[in-house]
């Protein structure tokens, strides 16, 4: 991943960008299950947080096991992945992107293909000229929902 220079921080839109490319490439990767080339591209921070789309609690980047990630490898297969970028911030060794990713024809967990869209905030740290993923948070509300179906999420009962 790149770096950004708090030496020249007028380089910052050209780190970014290559921050959300880096983040794009390495999920389309994981959608197609092609877990290697998402470790290649995507460093974990050991204190990593992950609030997942399917809601839980989160977790944390002791988790990240070999075994675990080689699992997460497994959990998607056969799609591809375009991110559409939102919004982003970048300070001298944070960076955040706010972003809608859209996977098409993906099987996950064993369902049927299918296209998904998730509403997604990344945070990075920058750490040693890279950038580690630090928290990642999703949910599948980039479509919407009604005020009573988010209700009833948030009270733990299943939507309308």
């Amino acid at each position: 991943m790149s770096s950004l220079n708090p030496e020249h921080p007028q380089d910052a839109p050209t780190e970014v960008a290559a921050l959300i490319e880096t983040s794009a490439a390495a999920n389309d990767a994981l959608m197609r299950g092609d877990i290697a080339t998402y470790n290649a591209l995507i460093r974990l921070a050991p204190d990593f947080v992950l609030m997942s789309p399917f809601g839980g609690a989160p977790s944390h980047g002791s988790e990240y096991t070999p075994d675990r990630i080689e699992a997460m490898g497994r959990f998607f297969r056969g799609g591809a992945l375009t991110q559409e970028l939102v919004a982003s911030w970048v300070g001298r060794d944070m960076a955040v992107l706010a972003t809608i990713e859209h996977a098409r024809h993906v099987g996950v967990g064993g369902l049927p293909t299918q296209d998904w869209a998730l509403r997604v905030t990344q945070v990075y740290r920058r750490r040693a000229g890279t950038w580690d993923l630090v928290h990642r948070h999703a949910d599948p509300l980039a479509h919407g929902v009604s005020l009573e179906a988010a209700a009833a999420l948030g009270r733990g009962a299943a939507a309308p």
